[in-house]
């Protein structure tokens, strides 16, 4: 079920975002379209012939002014339109409605006019207004869908097919979307887990700092619980599937897309009451402007002003600047890693007075590094052995192994017989010597006791990892996650500010102590909230 329910809810954002980016390249064209035609119809004007001194005359040009701005008005005035209908419906008259009036006004008044009497028309007002909104409401759709963009990569964590067994114990590949609770799944090593279960068989490590921000990899076994969208290591994996997708991380994406897609922002709903009110002011100052002209003049000219006061109503900036200032706010956010969830949230940040960082990959790197070397030989000999044998891992402990003897300068041996024990560590023979690596799952697998002078080491919140040579243990490698230094910055802008800060964490106790100390030795002091989900 909860593999169904995730791959629907993949579809569905799927399909929400691929409309969503329809809709984008439907203003673009509109807009590109609507700009073409406009053009001409800005050239036959008299009053910008006037303004700019220039004159261009021939039959019919009326005529084609009127058929180019009939275009601009069905289609590229059709999203406002549309709109309009939707809010006239739900009684929530807003901003649609005032730029439907105004273009509407606009070309029906000009059209009545170009056939019974030689006055100004408003026919190139009406194309600009259009012009103007079609690329407000392109920038905003664009903004949003580049939120969209950025939550996929991590949709894409989710497979798409597993491998399930049969009633016979065959293996048999099927889409995620026909999984159910008490399905048995298998899960091969490097693989990303489809769903929520429970290990009925089998050994590996996986990564969950996706899901939990544990930041090193967790040891997995028989009854132990696997989270879909974390990552199997190095061992394969049988799993029976124990929940429903309602609350799994997947859902959590769609959920978040939509509300960020679905989301206005304070200043949204502000001009939009503006143009509700301003909807209402402007046909309450038509009725007086025609009223009163119509007494001091004549009607025709009576007419010309009320029409002149609902174009001139509706708001070119407003339609524009709100737009813009949503677009620039989200895409400067988003090229700086933050991702805006509620933006009415985001235009409250000015009033904050408490900041709750995440842990791992926020204060952190989000992966760990190797901080302390403790041997009991040749500390040199201990990383060219340990690295040697880690370079045929992909693992990221024996990746960050490999990666700090080389910037020691360290050259790799080659080594022969290699074999990994899943969930477990290496083994092989290196220049003669047999060299063994991993966990404390490989001391008790070799029924070794640690030496007294690792000893201490043993109770330390780093990962640690044992090398064992010939038999024996002969060293300590410690691998921490890496402390960004830049967040420390940040932390320390922050709180000069006034602003209390908090660090919120999966992580277990040791580890969230030991980061916010270390941040402590850089900004002098850091409170830190522990969460345990």
């Amino acid at each position: 079920m909860q593999a169904q329910m995730s791959h629907h809810e993949n579809k569905n954002h799927n399909h929400h975002s691929i409309g969503h980016s329809h809709h984008m390249e439907e203003l673009k064209q509109r807009f590109i379209i609507s700009a073409v035609l406009t053009i001409p119809i800005l050239l036959f004007s008299p009053m910008i012939q006037m303004w700019f001194g220039f004159i261009i005359d021939f039959p019919y040009r009326d005529l084609l002014t009127f058929a180019l701005s009939t275009l601009i008005y069905f289609y590229g005035g059709w999203p406002f339109l549309t709109m309009m209908t939707k809010e006239v419906k739900s009684k929530e008259l807003g901003m649609m409605t005032l730029i439907s009036m105004a273009i509407s006004v606009a070309y029906f008044y000009s059209t009545v006019i170009l056939f019974i009497s030689a006055e100004e028309s408003f026919f190139w007002e009406l194309a600009t207004l259009i012009d103007i909104m079609l690329i407000g409401h392109y920038i905003e759709a664009k903004s949003i869908l580049g939120a969209s963009n950025t939550l996929e990569e991590l949709v894409r964590l989710i497979p798409k097919k597993a491998m399930r067994f049969t009633h016979e114990d065959a293996l048999e590949e099927v889409d995620v979307s026909q999984l159910r609770v008490d399905d048995t799944i298998l899960i091969h090593p490097g693989e990303n887990i489809p769903a929520d279960g429970k290990v009925i068989k089998g050994e590996s490590m996986v990564d969950e700092a996706l899901l939990t921000g544990e930041s090193k990899p967790l040891f997995k076994s028989q009854k132990s619980l696997v989270f879909m969208g974390s990552t199997n290591i190095d061992g394969s994996l049988r799993v029976r599937i124990t929940k429903s997708g309602e609350s799994s991380y997947i859902s959590q994406i769609i959920n978040l897309v939509k509300e960020l897609q679905m989301s206005k922002s304070h200043t949204q709903d502000l001009a939009n009451r503006a143009a509700k009110w301003l909807f209402y002011a402007a046909l309450l100052i038509a009725t007086i402007t025609l009223i009163v002209w119509s007494i001091l003049s004549n009607f025709e000219d009576a007419v010309l002003r009320m029409v002149t006061v609902l174009v001139i109503a509706c708001p070119h900036a407003l339609g524009l600047a709100v737009p813009l200032v949503v677009a620039i706010s989200t895409s400067i956010a988003a090229k700086n890693g933050i991702l805006i969830r509620h933006r009415d949230a985001f235009e409250r940040l000015h009033k904050i007075d408490v900041i709750c960082f995440d842990k791992t990959g926020t204060i952190t790197e989000g992966k760990l590094s190797v901080n302390e070397v403790v041997a009991l030989g040749d500390e040199k000999n201990l990383i060219y052995l340990a690295a040697s044998l880690e370079q045929h891992s992909e693992h990221s402990i024996a990746q960050a192994i490999v990666y700090y003897a080389k910037n020691q300068g360290i050259t790799l041996a080659l080594v022969d017989d290699f074999s990994a024990m899943s969930g477990i560590g290496a083994k092989a023979k290196i220049n003669g010597h047999t060299v063994m690596i991993g966990g404390t799952q490989l001391l008790i697998k070799e029924s070794l006791s640690i030496p007294p002078k690792l000893l201490p080491y043993n109770s330390h919140e780093a990962t640690k990892v044992w090398i064992i040579i010939d038999g024996a243990i002969d060293g300590v490698i410690l691998l921490t996650d890496t402390i960004r230094q830049n967040s420390a910055e940040a932390i320390k802008a922050i709180r000069a500010k006034g602003i209390v800060t908090y660090m919120f964490t999966g992580d277990n106790n040791e580890v969230a102590a030991d980061v916010a100390k270390k941040q402590v030795l850089i900004i002098m002091k850091l409170d830190y909230y522990l969460m345990r989900n």
